[in-house]
């Protein structure tokens, strides 16, 4: 039913239009001209002049049979690092770069399944209700276009992220909540051969700090990390200050606040022990989210999947999505793999097989929904 050919012609197309954080317009018009050759009536928002982007964030609309229930589909349209001058390669049952960069299937794989499934759904004279599709700007480095979305413009209640990686059928139903933490440690300067004794060592408060946290692994549903560390000038001197990023994140609200508390703690208490200041700020990246497997939306794609033969899972990540803000704004979301594999990282590949499953499914989910 999909033309796997002139998908696989697409996918490979949009991967060598670069489209870095802020700068997805070029890639974005391309996009823009597909959806209205399907019919789509498209919206830009003011989202790239919010967080600094040459785009906003893509919104369109496909009017269908008013009986049926709107549905939404999302895609992100910038890549990470290093993304210019992509060069894919099919080999044998996967594509890939040539090694020198990421492929950029972390989300074009998304994109161009979703693109091929419109196509046949209006070839196929498929009957469908109304089909939104939201396109987000700089995802990859921080949810920011999803952050400023014009949610105002949306009808549909459901929402099916293309967004992860994996075998297709995987149904992301759980993502955890993250919390970042900024600190600055205060502490005092001094010749650091002639006067040591006189200064506080910003950085032996921060290394004690550390050094009683529990990080990385906390448990099956909690992790937390440093990330960051900025300060010192020279090494004759006692360093006075510096800047700390970190983060903790948890599927249950409850262990998120008390791993967060626990590193804020810690650096007080150095703080305290060395006669230093330490100063905290603690912000929520975005809030955990969690879809019963009784729900509608995972049993119109476990459904789906049986009806192109492949098997349907539900799993839980431990990374954060657009999928978290969509439930955030009471639209139920789920987060579904297209096949791709080592994102955000020169060893990317794309399983052919699965991006092909992957627009078969879509249009199954929406032929059921």
């Amino acid at each position: 039913m999909v033309q796997e050919k002139r998908m696989i012609e697409s996918f490979m197309k949009y991967v060598q239009i670069a489209s870095p954080s802020k700068k997805e317009k070029e890639f974005a018009d391309v996009i823009k001209k597909e959806l209205e050759l399907l019919g789509f009536e498209i919206y830009v928002d003011q989202a790239g002049e919010k967080v600094g982007s040459n785009t906003g964030n893509i919104i369109a609309r496909w009017e269908g049979n008013s009986k049926k229930e709107p549905i939404l589909f999302s895609c992100h349209l910038d890549t990470v690092p290093p993304g210019e001058n992509i060069k894919p390669i099919r080999k044998e049952e996967k594509i890939i770069s040539n090694g020198n960069t990421i492929l950029g299937a972390d989300d074009k794989a998304g994109i161009a399944a979703l693109i091929e499934a419109l196509k046949t759904v209006k070839e196929k004279n498929i009957e469908h209700g109304t089909i939104e599709v939201v396109l987000t700007i700089c995802e990859e480095i921080g949810l920011f276009g999803i952050r400023n979305l014009a949610f105002d413009k949306l009808r549909s209640k459901k929402a099916y992220v293309l967004d992860s990686e994996g075998k297709t059928g995987k149904i992301v139903v759980q993502g955890p909540g993250e919390n970042d933490l900024e600190i600055k440690v205060f502490g005092k300067a001094a010749h650091a051969g002639i006067a040591p004794e006189q200064g506080i060592s910003a950085i032996q408060v921060a290394a004690h700090a550390i050094s009683k946290m529990n990080l990385l692994r906390i448990d099956e549903e909690t992790t937390a990390n440093i990330g960051i560390i900025h300060g010192g000038e020279a090494t004759n001197v006692v360093t006075p200050e510096i800047h700390i990023e970190a983060e903790a994140r948890s599927q249950d609200e409850k262990k998120l606040e008390r791993q967060t508390q626990h590193m804020i703690g810690c650096f007080e208490q150095a703080a305290q022990k060395f006669g230093a200041k330490v100063q905290i700020k603690k912000a929520r990246e975005y809030s955990s989210f969690q879809i019963g497997k009784e729900e509608k939306i995972v049993q119109t794609v476990q459904k789906a999947c049986e009806t192109i033969g492949i098997k349907a899972y539900t799993q839980r990540s431990g990374g954060g999505s657009d999928t978290n803000i969509f439930n955030e704004y009471g639209i139920q979301a789920v987060n579904l793999a297209t096949g791709e594999g080592n994102p955000h990282t020169k060893e990317e590949y794309i399983e052919i097989e699965d991006f092909i499953n992957t627009a078969k499914m879509i249009v199954e989910i929406i032929r059921l929904a």
